[in-house]
């Protein structure tokens, strides 16, 4: 396998943590999108989508989303399970996975792409180029700081975000709430629940990727 990998960017991050918790060693190219590297011929010839993660299998199917790669690296090397082993387990995993990337993933992205003056022309991810809109910045902001307040709430009582153990909604929770600090938004002790899932989530090892 080929990982295509971005060591600044939340989404590749993703992928890397479930890589490392899957203990898989996975041959990693490195795509710059701060030299838009995501954008050159040899890249689109492999993604015309131009995002990262992706990975490569062995059979030479790409995938470039992180549902595809956990799911195909979930069936494939099914130890540990991060996906869930009951019908439960696995639909509350999903939903809580959904829920975090379109309430906050995509909130933090509204507010950094809109509100940052080297983001200009770049609003959307992906080939075509998209044109700042400034309401944007500041909606996703408060959606992003909305989703913090419902995550505490929601881990007043649990360990984990969406089952009794570490799943793939804790990767994409972690990632994204780490990764809010580029719009200035951080968690502390006014959210006890939220820091103390993230800080059970960030002294893993997988976490330091």
């Amino acid at each position: 396998m080929i990982f295509y990998d971005c060591a600044t960017a939340p989404s590749p991050r993703r992928a890397r943590m479930f890589i490392a918790e899957k203990g898989l060693s996975v041959e990693t190219r490195e795509v710059s999108l701060a030299k838009g590297e995501q954008l050159s011929p040899e890249f689109l010839a492999i993604h015309p989508g131009a995002t990262v993660p992706v990975l490569a299998t062995e059979s030479g199917l790409i995938l470039s989303e992180n549902i595809a790669i956990a799911t195909y690296l979930e069936e494939t090397h099914p130890e540990p399970p991060l996906l869930g082993t009951s019908v439960e387990e696995k639909a509350l995993i999903q939903m809580w996975n959904a829920r975090i990337e379109h309430q906050l993933g995509l909130a933090i992205a509204e507010a950094l792409r809109n509100g940052n003056p080297h983001m200009k022309g770049r609003a959307l991810p992906g080939p075509d180029n998209f044109e700042q809109i400034p309401a944007l910045a500041k909606r996703g902001l408060e959606r992003a700081t909305l989703f913090f307040d419902r995550l505490d709430a929601h881990l007043a009582d649990r360990d984990y975000i969406a089952a009794d153990g570490f799943s793939f909604a804790d990767i994409t929770g972690f990632v994204f709430v780490d990764f809010a600090r580029v719009i200035k938004l951080r968690v502390d002790d006014t959210r006890p629940n939220l820091k103390r899932w993230y800080d059970r989530i960030a002294a893993r090892p997988s976490a330091s990727l």
